[in-house]
């Protein structure tokens, strides 16, 4: 097909219009997501995730037992027809207990997760944007947070809010777990701020709020998924430790650290106590790791999956 061109000098001539190669270009989104579409971690990361979603959500309306009934016949039974996963020494069925452990551990890793995230985005972005002595003052708080050990924290805090429902423990995540990657999105956004897109929304007298949200964060959004991702993964595994401890989440709420930790004392005499909630929560962080890794991978060529 023939159109015209015109030179610089305004003289018409006529040639073939380039032809853009299918495929070749297009926004950061699509390439991303058809770097994921030929990952094979990606789509066994999120089918296994989904499906633990599914279950943790639509399982216990499908099952007759919920994790407080009791079953007084069978106590520290084994798996069988009535109980898929055996009951404990209290006659508690152990797949309702997982189920709901599932529940509870995805809620607290999601929220806490993507709190993180979000406030390490906020202020990272901010902080870097605007400099000078609120950039040095922003800096000097998340130092001296990062210095503060996490446990600490919750050892002094722990009083308040035991007994508390699960939300406080995901919130006290969230809270608690942005430092490190505020730190980078502030060095990302040092960076952007120097770009002509940026310094021209500046000089034309936007907010900082403004030009924050339309130009920094979706250029530190790729960082802030694959964070994400694997901060999720992080949270759940902190909640694990934490039951470890004896500082997770309380009973009657149920997760899968607080399981593990209960049947850890009789894994190798009743051993299904103790597998089941352990596999459950190694398909989590599997799942979670895929995925971070694909994102990672498909965001960032240079990654060593990529390389050579």
């Amino acid at each position: 097909m023939m159109s015209e061109l015109v030179l610089a000098q305004g003289e018409p001539v006529e040639g073939p219009t380039p032809q853009t190669p299918p495929g070749r270009h297009g926004s950061r989104a699509a390439i991303i997501w058809r770097t994921l579409r030929t990952n094979a971690r990606f789509w066994v990361g999120a089918s296994l995730l989904a499906v633990l979603i599914v279950w943790a959500i639509a399982g216990p309306f499908l099952w007759p037992w919920r994790s407080v009934d009791q079953d007084t016949d069978w106590l520290l039974a084994p798996p069988m027809a009535g109980h898929w996963f055996g009951t404990d020494e209290l006659g508690h069925d152990v797949y309702a207990q997982v189920m709901s452990g599932l529940g509870i551990s995805l809620t607290v890793g999601f929220i806490g997760g993507l709190l993180a995230t979000a406030l390490a985005a906020v202020i990272g972005a901010f902080a870097g944007y605007i400099g000078g002595a609120g950039d040095a003052i922003i800096t000097w708080m998340v130092n001296l947070l990062l210095v503060i050990p996490t446990f600490f924290i919750l050892i002094i805090c722990y009083p308040f809010f035991r007994g508390s429902s699960y939300w406080i423990i995901a919130l006290f995540f969230g809270l608690t777990g942005w430092m490190i990657t505020s730190q980078v999105i502030r060095a990302q956004t040092r960076a952007l701020r120097e770009r002509d897109y940026v310094r021209a929304a500046r000089f034309m007298g936007f907010p900082p709020f403004t030009v924050v949200r339309r130009h920094i964060i979706p250029n530190v959004a790729s960082l802030l998924i694959v964070d994400a991702a694997l901060g999720i993964g992080g949270v759940i595994l902190a909640e694990t430790t934490l039951s470890i401890f004896g500082f997770g989440i309380q009973p009657p709420a149920v997760s899968l650290g607080g399981l593990i930790f209960d049947g850890s004392s009789s894994a190798t005499t009743r051993p299904w106590l103790f597998m089941f909630p352990g596999f459950t929560l190694v398909a989590i962080l599997f799942s979670l790791n895929l995925l971070g890794d694909a994102l990672r991978d498909a965001i960032d060529p240079t990654s060593g999956a990529n390389r050579g």
